[in-house]
């Protein structure tokens, strides 16, 4: 019998005490739910380490999450008040990501469940950062818009349920965070970039005329065209030696990468008649990005769920409140789950 057979006549709870577990990237990252309740959070990053050499090393991330996942989980666990004994289920991710890094996490969450005799979920990291609204607003149902954007996915969705959605665009080539990654990168900034050029922009002023991406029907994204845009900018200047600002350059950048997310999201609320969209990803974090939906939404008369910064960038709340959606799926994992690097979102359409 397989360990997730053990629990197919599971008595649900309506408000269980998961445990989340993030190690996709750089973050190691415990926290503890009570249904839609967050009772801790816990992050700890080697990002600064990371930063020497100008972005993510997965072997020094791997060897960072094997000295800091037990810390992490006890941490996790004592600032919420409860004990080992009160977990219900130890939700984690599986994947996307690197794959030394997920495999400490994952292997740490099938020893950990199996001890307690819980049940394991096994999480998709994009559909965590989907989840991460449930958190911001408990009251938040299906259907709604969901935009996400990240590092490497970039989309409009419809969410029809807590687990059916249908993509309605999203990214032909760069995902946004990416693009941000790359302008900085041209603009002599420190990893991470996203922080770093939302740090500059406030410097400048958006007077570059940038492509605003992929202009064809649909909700899909290009982000290759606004980057090379950027790249030749910079270099077309230094190389005729003319000066030029950085900083607008940095506000041009985002406003054209901001403003379409903010446009198709709507866009695809009104076609949809959804009143809500919530929004998840990294990318959501920015400032900039995050006062354009509300100025857009507040215009078109939808509500709109940000989850708070901290829960936008990489954290195990919103692995433990997506592994709240499997959990009442009864969607449980065999501890023969493996890492997987690459998930893709899906194809367009319905999944």
């Amino acid at each position: 019998m397989g360990y997730s057979a053990r629990f197919a006549a599971l008595q649900l709870k309506e408000k269980p005490v998961i445990l989340g577990i993030e190690s996709s990237c750089d973050e190691t990252a415990a926290a503890i739910v009570r249904g839609r309740e967050l009772l801790s959070n816990v992050v700890i990053s080697s990002a600064a380490e990371q930063a020497k050499y100008g972005g993510v090393v997965p072997e020094i991330a791997s060897r960072a999450h094997t000295d800091a996942i037990e810390r992490a989980v006890e941490s996790a666990v004592r600032e919420a008040g409860i004990c080992n004994a009160d977990i219900d289920a130890v939700a984690v991710t599986y994947g996307a990501g690197l794959l030394g890094a997920l495999l400490v996490g994952l292997s740490f969450a099938k020893s950990f469940a199996w001890s307690l005799g819980v049940p394991l979920i096994a999480v998709n990291h994009i559909r965590g950062h989907m989840a991460a609204a449930y958190l911001a607003d408990e009251a938040l149902e299906p259907p709604f818009i969901t935009l996400l954007a990240s590092g490497g996915h970039t989309a409009v969705i419809y969410t029809k349920s807590y687990t059916e959605f249908e993509i309605l665009g999203s990214t032909r080539d760069d995902a946004a965070g990416e693009a941000f990654d790359k302008a900085a990168r041209v603009l002599g900034l420190p990893y991470p970039g996203g922080p770093s050029v939302e740090k500059l922009a406030r410097e400048g002023e958006a007077n570059i005329s940038f492509p605003k991406m992929f202009r064809g029907s649909g909700y899909d994204f290009s982000y290759s065209g606004l980057k090379t845009a950027v790249i030749n900018y910079c270099h077309t200047r230094e190389q005729k030696g003319e000066e030029y600002s950085r900083a607008d350059v940095a506000a041009s950048f985002q406003a054209a990468a901001c403003g379409v997310l903010a446009e198709r999201a709507v866009a695809a609320a009104k076609e949809k008649k959804c009143k809500t969209i919530a929004a998840g990803g990294g990318v959501i974090a920015n400032g900039y990005l995050r006062e354009l939906l509300q100025k857009e939404c507040a215009s078109a008369g939808i509500r709109l769920v940000l989850p708070e910064k901290k829960y936008c960038t990489d954290n195990a709340a919103m692995i433990a409140a997506e592994g709240l959606v499997q959990y009442h799926a009864e969607n449980f994992a065999d501890l023969s789950v493996n890492a997987c690097a690459h998930i893709p979102l899906g194809k367009k359409g319905k999944q």
